[in-house]
């Protein structure tokens, strides 16, 4: 009797494209809808400042449990990109400086890729120990940071973080204004809520 070999074939391949454990991993973007947030926010000698704003673009790719739809199970990669000149203050004196520190001209982006990122259940979401490269002002530095992710009724994830860095290594030197009558701090923190939704066709 001929056996015919070609369905054993058809199946073996499915099986090498299946991800492993039956897991789905998914690619999900930040929506154009302006309701992220990124806050910039320091210290002056005058008084504290921020800095915000709800335009950014980035993607990612969440891997989740086969019979879980909402239990996260890994993050394969994640990017965040934001404009300099889109953050404002109430200040537009400190935004013009900041803008000139940050050598928005030449480097209009701050920009965060994932390296890698362990995720753990806490509570009703996720904690995601993850290490990446931060880019502000030209300058690329690796950093660690802790994200809270909670995935949404809707399947979208939202991320909850915050990172505070030395403007100083990054090459930038601290703005002032007023006439040299305020001037930051070297230290910043990025705060952010970002919300990734499922890529559209997904």
């Amino acid at each position: 009797m001929k056996f015919n070999s070609a369905p054993m074939a058809f199946l073996l391949t499915c099986l090498l494209w299946l991800p492993a454990g039956g897991t789905a991993q998914v690619h999900y973007e930040i929506p154009d809808n302006g309701q992220g947030t990124m806050r910039v926010s320091g210290t002056s000698t005058l008084h504290d400042w921020e800095m915000v704003t709800h335009e950014m673009t980035g993607t990612a790719e969440f891997v989740f449990a086969p019979k879980g739809k909402r239990t996260l199970t890994a993050l394969q990669a994640l990017t965040f990109a934001l404009e300099v000149e889109d953050l404002k203050s109430d200040n537009k004196g400190l935004d013009k400086n900041a803008y000139a520190a940050l050598m928005s001209d030449r480097h209009p982006c701050i920009r965060y890729f994932l390296s890698s990122a362990t995720v753990a259940p806490a509570g009703e979401g996720f904690l995601l120990r993850t290490r990446g490269r931060l880019t502000v002002a030209g300058t690329t530095r690796d950093i660690q940071m802790d994200v809270r992710a909670v995935v949404n009724a809707d399947a979208s994830v939202t991320c909850t973080g915050a990172y505070t860095l030395n403007m100083t290594e990054y090459g930038v030197t601290p703005p002032s204004f007023m006439l040299g009558v305020m001037k930051t701090g070297e230290l910043i923190t990025l705060d952010f809520v970002v919300t990734y939704a499922k890529s559209a066709g997904v």
